[in-house]
């Protein structure tokens, strides 16, 4: 990651229709596919774009989902194949970025845009499926390379090769990683809880946590 202040490169913007995986009869948002050209960006997310399973993804507080060019070549040398943007259903891909040290709270500020990190993404059937191996979620879950959902704090328009500028958070730490791999209510002691709830986390998030 870069220091505070500096300026990295949005390397692609990626959004996608809703289709069926094969075999499956629900549609998904998960296809994704790098445009030219800028887009607009509101609370909901990048205009246009298929969100289908709004319990689990999309909304306010995960509006951009973001993957850094540090995790796609993680994930490139893992499968053994060159990973394109938004072959995981990201929405950004960012340059010089990994999520495994980002905290929530963290910030990106683009020429019109303000996005604010509140999650890990959480790996599902839907990407197993994706990938093509049953047997990938928890696979994602142990590698802590899973990217991160942010809300938008200013919309605007957004384009693959613009500057975009990292701001760390200042209060409470709470790093991408230890939400994929060990925030369930049981692994945390009340101290943890209440430290991890003064974040800006997400909401589906915050309710596990005051559950």
């Amino acid at each position: 990651m870069k220091r505070k202040g500096q300026s990295m490169k949005i390397r692609a913007v990626c959004r996608g229709e809703a289709k069926s995986l094969p075999g499956k009869t629900a549609k998904t948002g998960i296809f994704k596919h790098a445009v030219k050209g800028p887009v607009m960006v509101d609370a909901e997310g990048i205009v246009s774009d298929a969100v289908c399973n709004r319990k689990h993804h999309g909304g306010p507080d995960q509006a951009i989902y973001v993957m850094g060019s540090v995790d796609l070549d993680f994930w490139s040398r893992s499968l053994g194949f060159l990973i394109e943007p938004g072959f995981f259903g990201e929405n950004l891909v960012l340059e010089a970025v990994d999520s495994a040290k980002l905290h929530v709270g963290d910030r990106f500020s683009a020429s019109e845009v303000l996005l604010e990190v509140t999650a890990a993404r959480i790996p599902c059937a839907t990407l197993s499926a994706r990938i093509g191996d049953p047997d990938f979620a928890p696979r994602f879950r142990q590698a802590g390379q899973p990217g991160f959902y942010c809300r938008v704090l200013k919309g605007g328009m957004l384009a693959a090769g613009e500057d975009i500028a990292f701001a760390p958070y200042q209060g409470t730490k709470l790093p991408i990683p230890t939400i994929l791999q060990r925030f369930r209510p049981m692994q945390l002691d009340m101290t943890e809880r209440a430290a991890y709830l003064e974040t800006p986390l997400a909401s589906r998030f915050r309710a596990m946590l005051e559950a």
